[in-house]
């Protein structure tokens, strides 16, 4: 089967190129031509590239004809993106994404999603948006939905929450600001996730391809 895969260059999206290679399945990676490729270097003969700034959607589509689209880019707005940016990423390449798997005959549509309340910012507001989206739209395609909370393994971002906390105790600093820690976050190791994406890759003929799946 034929994956097609975006936010490959990603901290997730490396860990499940990796994985689906292994597997056997054959992938293609959308990405822009400015993404660092450090994470998914040593597995650059083993899929084919796709630059969504120099290629559009439409002809990768009928290059590729993916079996499955797997969707993992997202933009946070951690670097000073504009709302615009950030709305672009998250609700309007997604939904040019999703129109092209539905014109294309894509089977199943797995979607990465978030747990945070839509109204906390941008992020999670664009996130929120796109999910209605699919909603919508998974009366004529196959849809998953993940909403994932903190992710933590290798070759994440030393500025996420658990790489960040291990880096200050390894320099002992004597003293590490946190909140009170009374919030509920849910923590999932990068390879269990991965685990569960096959398994949802393996099982989508008997999930419902009606009513939009969502995977909490």
């Amino acid at each position: 089967e034929r994956i097609l895969l975006t936010g490959a260059t990603g901290f997730l999206g490396s860990h499940l190129l990796e994985s689906f290679i292994s597997d056997g399945f054959e992938v293609s990676i959308l990405k822009r031509s400015t993404s660092q490729t450090f994470r998914i270097d040593f597995l650059v003969d083993q899929y084919e590239s796709y630059n969504i700034d120099e290629k559009n959607l439409k002809e990768i589509f009928e290059e590729v004809k993916p079996d499955i689209v797997v969707h993992t880019a997202c933009s946070y707005g951690r670097n000073n993106e504009t709302t615009f940016e950030v709305l672009e990423t998250n609700l309007i390449f997604a939904l040019e994404l999703l129109k092209e798997s539905e014109v294309n005959h894509v089977r199943t549509f797995i979607n990465t999603d978030t747990l945070l309340p839509k109204n906390i910012n941008e992020y999670s507001l664009s996130k929120a948006q796109f999910r209605e989206w699919l909603e919508i739209k998974s009366k004529n395609i196959q849809v998953v939905n993940l909403r994932l909370e903190h992710i933590y393994g290798p070759k994440d971002d030393d500025s996420k929450f658990v790489p960040w906390l291990l880096n200050k105790m390894i320099c002992e600093e004597g003293s590490i600001k946190l909140t009170s820690g009374i919030q509920k976050r849910d923590f999932i190791y990068i390879t269990d996730l991965v685990a569960v994406y096959l398994l949802i890759i393996n099982k989508a003929n008997n999930i419902n391809q009606i009513k939009m799946n969502e995977v909490n």
